[in-house]
């Protein structure tokens, strides 16, 4: 079983290619009308048939600072559970300080717990001079690099948030969202594939979705170029409220059951009450 099964599809890891190092240049600024403090949102995980894990998604309740700019602190946090847990302990939180202004990264960190493997890794962003300082503190001698990375670089945490801020009311099914990233000593370019809308069951109702499908390249881990697909809710929260990945080890599935301080109204199906059955 590959490490960090549980969160990967959660937050879709799928560094297709390198991409170059950029030269520093202003860093940009970017609207954000889709997410605020105080969000939570819960999801059970489905391995095959087994409920394997819960993880949860949420901003904290208020801004922190980072390099003296305010951030939302956002957590990506996931665990196995029951008899799952006995077999495969696993214990992640992935957690980003996002620029309120340019939802850009300032700092990353990752607390990994899986089985014996551990990883405590904390990234500082220099996205004025388009570079990374990392510190790793899981062995014995504490490790510290710096790493030069494209423009306007996300990593995964922020990624996902910044994906949630687009505008998908003019976009056609087909039609590529392009974007760069910084993950594990590496930067990535990661194409999502805007599939159009539909409305999808998950444990809190059925939902109005606004379908994305990652390019993956060949690897180990995903079967298919097509094996990881993203269900955001369509409104202004644009929430994931489904995760599906075809693995080869098995299907994974990410299932909303609960959300709160959400920022408008999440566009769940309105129910016919003439349709109820006697």
């Amino acid at each position: 079983m590959p490490r960090c099964w549980l969160v990967i599809p959660l937050l879709w890891l799928c560094a297709a290619a390198t991409q170059p190092p950029g030269t520093a240049e202003p860093v940009r600024l970017w609207p954000n009308t889709s997410f605020k403090t105080g969000e939570t949102i819960r999801y059970k995980v489905h391995y095959g048939v087994i409920n394997a894990a819960e993880a949860v998604v949420e901003t904290s309740g208020s801004l922190e600072r980072v390099a003296d700019r305010p951030c939302y602190k956002a957590t990506v946090s996931g665990r196995t559970t029951g008899s799952f847990d006995f077999f495969l302990h696993v214990k992640d939180q992935w957690r980003a300080y996002i620029d309120t202004a340019s939802i850009l990264p300032l700092r990353s960190t990752r607390d990994i717990e899986e089985s014996a493997y551990r990883k405590k890794e904390v990234v500082d962003f220099d996205q004025a001079h388009a570079i990374v300082n990392v510190l790793q503190t899981h062995r014995k001698d504490p490790i510290r690099y710096t790493f030069k990375v494209p423009n306007n670089v996300q990593e995964l945490v922020s990624g996902f948030y910044y994906l949630r801020t687009l505008n998908y009311d003019h976009m056609k099914p087909g039609e590529v969202i392009h974007m760069g990233g910084y993950f594990d000593e590496s930067t990535f370019n990661l194409e999502v594939v805007f599939k159009g809308r539909e409305i999808v069951e998950t444990k809190a109702g059925p939902v109005h979705v606004l379908k994305l499908v990652p390019r993956l390249p060949t690897n180990r881990i995903f079967r298919g170029e097509d094996a990881i697909k993203v269900y955001l809710s369509d409104d202004r929260n644009k929430i994931p409220v489904l995760f599906q990945a075809e693995m080869f080890v098995g299907a994974v599935k990410v299932d909303m059951y609960k959300y709160e301080g959400l920022k408008s109204r999440l566009n769940m199906v309105r129910q016919n009450p003439y349709s109820a059955k006697d």
